[in-house]
């Protein structure tokens, strides 16, 4: 946008517009527990925003948010953003020691927390000295306020602040898989953004739509999911506070019945697998889903779409760029692909070099994104490295097809040369689990006698199998499936693997040895 462009703020497009369209008494929220329609959405949000201005918060200034997936959790970041102030949702998995450096590093004035999640910071908060008050959404405010005793008096109606479009509305903290997370500062107009690009034209969501995601809001995949893509039409979406698991989603899905349901590769896969709720179809009414997070594995889409009679729209997206920029569409599905460029979004593959790669060759992935956000929060050594002009680097190495597809082969600090040829990690764990034995699969660089790396595997089986000579059987499997330089030279089963909170699997963990 141009220094010239006129006030906008996010929430006028997200939330004032559906009451000005006509649908003040459509429901927008469900949480199991409590609903709210667009109109009482809209009045509890200026109510945060006149609490947040009552707890002297200027524009600018940033609220951290602990909070489930419940109707608080929209109330409260939309009317920080209508105040102009800059909401900060953050993992609700985190210890207490991340917990504390994020809200030292943003410099919170206010915590947004929901009870359930308060002991992991009741010993952080006191110690914050920018830190003035602790907001508790539940029934026990532990000697804070409570969220709806405060909301009670205050108005609901508020002069929404005259933002910029290149202002920044709310902070997302990257995983750091590696690392404390690092804050991404999103813009104004970074909401819209995705919405009228992956939402409308990749998605091709409706005002009819009721949405189900297992990604939680604090992430950028699930925000996207659960707020910005059904408020720009004016959809209903369910929230669930309680871990995503498959009998949870199932349950969920029965008793709604969503037409879009959002979900990662591991959630697909146990979902599939768990003998349980083999007879389980996910409600009557579904018309999509979608898969982001990791490259959701071949075998995984074509047997959920067996099952289901519904495809997975598998992407690729980052905290960086909000939201999915590479992705399968409805009619140019190829499982094993994420897919072509959204409309509005332009990629490039480039070597060590910087130089553009063929198509047939291994290059990572470069994107020029209208949803980027404008940097990392006291890290200008690191955003100089990933935002580089129109550009923005994202560590992902891929392979273009000749008709336009991307193939993902692994994150660039994952990918290593065997034999002076790239080895994809991610496809020789796809390899893996097609065999009837593995339920999961990760692969890392192990040395050999002469120094030379080799890929070794760590294998979770699925329930029943047996460990005992497997090894040789998985070997000869891979070769097959994908190539003979290229199979796990070692295999070590294990119990679990070690991932993030989005379900990434963090290969590093296993470099030295399993979790």
């Amino acid at each position: 946008m141009s220094e010239t462009s006129p006030a906008y703020n996010a929430v006028t497009y997200l939330l004032d517009r559906n009451i000005d369209e006509g649908r003040s008494h459509k429901l927008a929220y469900t949480d199991t527990v409590a609903e709210l329609t667009y109109g009482e959405l809209q009045r509890q949000s200026c109510r945060v925003a006149n609490l947040l201005r009552r707890l002297g918060v200027r524009r600018e200034e940033r609220v951290a948010m602990i909070m489930l997936d419940t109707v608080d959790f929209p109330s409260v970041f939309l009317g920080a953003i209508r105040a102009g102030i800059v909401p900060v949702p953050l993992n609700t998995l985190l210890t207490s020691d991340q917990y504390a450096y994020v809200l030292a590093d943003c410099r919170a004035r206010v915590l947004f927390v929901s009870e359930a999640l308060y002991p992991a910071v009741k010993d952080v908060v006191g110690r914050m000295s920018d830190l003035e008050c602790v907001v508790v959404s539940g029934q026990n405010a532990f000697g804070h306020k409570l969220l709806s005793d405060e909301l009670k008096n205050e108005r609901d109606t508020y002069v929404t602040a005259p933002t910029h479009p290149d202002e920044p509305a709310f902070w997302l903290y990257s995983s750091g898989s590696t690392g404390m997370p690092k804050g991404v500062r999103h813009l104004h107009a970074n909401l819209a953004a995705t919405a009228e690009t992956y939402a409308s034209q990749v998605l091709g969501i409706r005002e009819d739509d009721v949405c189900l995601s297992a990604a939680k809001l604090f992430f950028a995949y699930g925000l996207g999911n659960a707020l910005t893509f059904p408020m720009s039409v004016g959809a209903t979406t369910i929230l669930n506070p309680e871990r995503p698991t498959p009998a949870v989603m199932f349950t969920l899905m029965n008793k709604y019945h969503p037409s879009i349901f959002y979900g990662v590769p591991t959630l697909f896969a146990a979902m599939l697998n768990d003998e349980q709720l083999k007879a389980q179809i996910g409600g009557e009414r579904l018309r999509v889903c979608t898969s982001a997070g990791e490259a959701l594995p071949e075998s995984v889409g074509n047997a959920w779409k067996a099952r289901f009679g519904v495809d997975i729209l598998d992407g690729v997206g980052s905290t960086e760029l909000l939201h999915i920029f590479l992705s399968n569409a409805p009619g140019d599905i190829r499982y094993g692909s994420s897919g072509r460029p959204v409309p509005g979004y332009k990629v490039r593959l480039v070597n060590e070099a910087g130089a553009d790669v063929a198509d047939g060759e291994v290059g990572e992935l470069l994107v020029d994104a209208p949803s980027a956000g404008e940097g990392y929060w006291n890290q200008r050594s690191k955003s100089r490295r990933t935002f580089e002009g129109h550009w923005t680097r994202t560590g992902d190495k891929y392979v273009r097809e000749a008709d336009g597809r991307y193939i993902f082969c692994g994150r660039s600090d994952d990918m290593f040369k065997v034999s002076g040829i790239w080895v994809s990690p991610f496809e020789v764990e796809s390899a893996l689990i097609t065999h009837p034995t593995v339920l999961e699969a990760a692969v890392v660089p192990e040395a050999d006698a002469e120094g030379l790396l080799k890929p070794k595997a760590f294998v979770v089986l699925r329930a029943g199998a047996k460990a005992d000579g497997l090894d040789e059987a998985l070997k000869e499997h891979v070769k097959q499936k994908i190539g003979v330089w290229k199979y796990p030279r070692w295999i070590e089963t294990v119990d679990t693997l070690p991932k993030t909170a989005t379900g990434k699997i963090q290969r590093f963990k296993l470099r030295d040895g399993p979790a």
